[in-house]
């Protein structure tokens, strides 16, 4: 490992404190203080100087912000899709269709609906209530994810 003078080690706090990441200070290290160092050797060098790298806070996933819902809208509360052109809303019935051990209802972005369930084995299943409808995978993407956590908020 490349030993830095106390001038390039006060640089390497002040990029730490700046909130740097361990690939951001190596990219400095070599075009700024051309110093050349193994990502894992700044790692080591962050942690010899007891510097603590700035933790930021990550986006939550769709269904831990969904998990902030109140349960009575989480069965119901919409997903923006991606093209922004409206929203899937995810319903959970209150009494599991025969042959299922949950059920519900989808409405897609264009306003299709389908009936969802998920099988007394496991098995998820979807049947459209028009003859071949085919929803995005945008709206496939944003009924996983609500599906999901209206599901955790029922306690499945």
């Amino acid at each position: 490992m490349a030993r830095l003078t106390p001038e390039q080690i006060s640089k390497v706090s002040a990029w730490v404190a700046e909130g740097a990441t361990l690939s951001q200070i190596q990219e400095r290290l070599s075009t700024e203080l051309e110093v050349s160092m193994t990502y894992m050797d700044v790692r080591f060098l962050v942690d010899d100087l007891n510097l603590a790298l700035v933790e930021k806070e990550e986006p939550k996933l769709p269904e831990e912000a969904a998990a902030d819902i109140a349960p009575a809208d989480a069965a119901t509360a919409p997903a923006e899709t991606a093209q922004g052109a409206g929203v899937v809303t995810v319903e959970v019935d209150t009494i599991a269709q025969p042959h299922a051990m949950v059920s519900g209802h989808v409405t897609f972005s264009d306003g299709e609906k389908a009936d969802w369930y998920i099988d007394h084995q496991g098995r998820p299943g979807m049947a459209a209530r028009s003859p071949g409808y085919r929803p995005t995978p945008q709206d496939i993407t944003d009924f996983q994810t609500k599906l999901d956590a209206a599901l955790r908020q029922a306690g499945y």
